[in-house]
């Protein structure tokens, strides 16, 4: 099989491409390397483990890169995660988030379409698509929040309310993948996805920020936290999402055309607070943090209802929190020539 990952060279791309070329599959990168120096060092990472790699440098807001693309190649899979990933520069410039998130998914969808060719098409979308919530009832229990009533975390069934650019950006795409199949056929699979982390996450201030808190704790960076910390996320390896991808392709004729909530579910959930106490262990020393005012569209908590992907799929996260975050942290430490310059920003 041949497999498109878009933003390939991203965090989860690079991850998802180690899987597939592992698998002596055929892996074709579409990414623009414009978001960090980190995505030039996940790709020269990927070029060193063999296989059959091909990288193409563009955009997914050119579409007529991505007709040629789809004509040239016959691909079994399309992996979408090319995107705008911060709800704080969406803020700032709502414009091009669009055009990366709701355009670009647009535009990949159309240049399937034209092409006439027939690849399962996993969409990376995200939790954001709920928005604040603020009908569920929110309560702290043990300095951190929690649902006063979803024990399960949220399902599917609760309804779709964009909140932010990010949020109305990646929720029209996510709707896009959905009517596409309805309309034309297309092979869709949406995962909304909540707080992935794992290897080669550059992770900074405005997203990815497990991974910055485990730099900035190696590096002895300072740290801010938005809000009071007290913030909880249902935090999932990467690994155990990339099993995830895999099982949705080959399944695709009982999940195409669904949406799944896609995270570590009640029993691998963390604050913010908590993660800087391991954090703190892991180091043995204190880390220094101070607090500011709480950003935009931030979700007090989120933990996804994971009965719909066991169901489909059999699928359970097998890597705990406090597993996963060790195995990131020893990561960062074995490789901090990589975050030399970083500062969060």
């Amino acid at each position: 099989m041949k497999v498109l990952i878009t933003g390939g060279a991203g965090f989860i791309g690079c991850n998802t491409a180690k899987r597939f070329l592992g698998r002596g599959e055929e892996v074709v990168i579409l990414d623009n390397l414009s978001r960090h120096r980190s995505l030039t060092a996940n790709l020269d990472w990927l070029k060193t483990l063999g296989g059959s790699l091909q990288f193409v440098k563009g955009d997914i807001r050119d579409f007529e890169l991505l007709r040629g693309l789809f004509r040239e190649h016959d691909f079994g899979a399309v992996i979408h995660l090319a995107a705008q990933t911060a709800v704080t520069l969406s803020v700032t410039d709502p414009r091009s988030d669009f055009e990366t998130n709701a355009l670009g998914t647009f535009n990949v969808l159309e240049a399937i379409r034209e092409s006439q060719r027939d690849p399962v098409i996993i969409y990376a979308s995200t939790n954001k698509v709920y928005g604040g919530m603020e009908n569920v009832g929110i309560v702290e229990r043990n300095g951190a929040y929690a649902y006063a009533n979803l024990a399960g975390g949220v399902a599917e069934t609760q309804p779709l309310d964009f909140h932010s650019p990010y949020g109305c950006s990646k929720g029209s795409a996510d709707q896009y993948m959905i009517d596409y199949h309805r309309i034309y056929g297309l092979r869709t699979v949406i995962f909304r996805q909540s707080c992935i982390y794992g290897y080669r996450q550059f992770g900074m201030e405005d997203q990815g920020w497990v991974a910055w808190f485990t730099i900035a704790a190696v590096l002895n960076k300072p740290i801010v936290i938005y809000g009071d910390g007290k913030q909880v996320r249902d935090v999932l390896f990467v690994d155990d999402l990339v099993d995830l991808y895999e099982l949705a392709i080959a399944n695709i004729d009982r999940c195409v055309d669904q949406a799944f909530n896609v995270g570590g579910g009640p029993s691998n959930c963390m604050s913010l607070l908590d993660t800087l106490a391991m954090l703190e262990n892991l180091t043995g020393r204190k880390l220094s943090y101070r607090f500011d005012e709480w950003r935009p569209g931030d979700q007090r908590v989120f933990i996804c209802d994971l009965s719909k992907a066991r169901a489909m799929f059999g699928w359970e996260p097998r890597v705990g929190p406090s597993a996963g975050v060790r195995k990131l942290y020893e990561w960062v430490v074995e490789n901090q020539a990589l975050f030399a310059n970083s500062t969060g920003a």
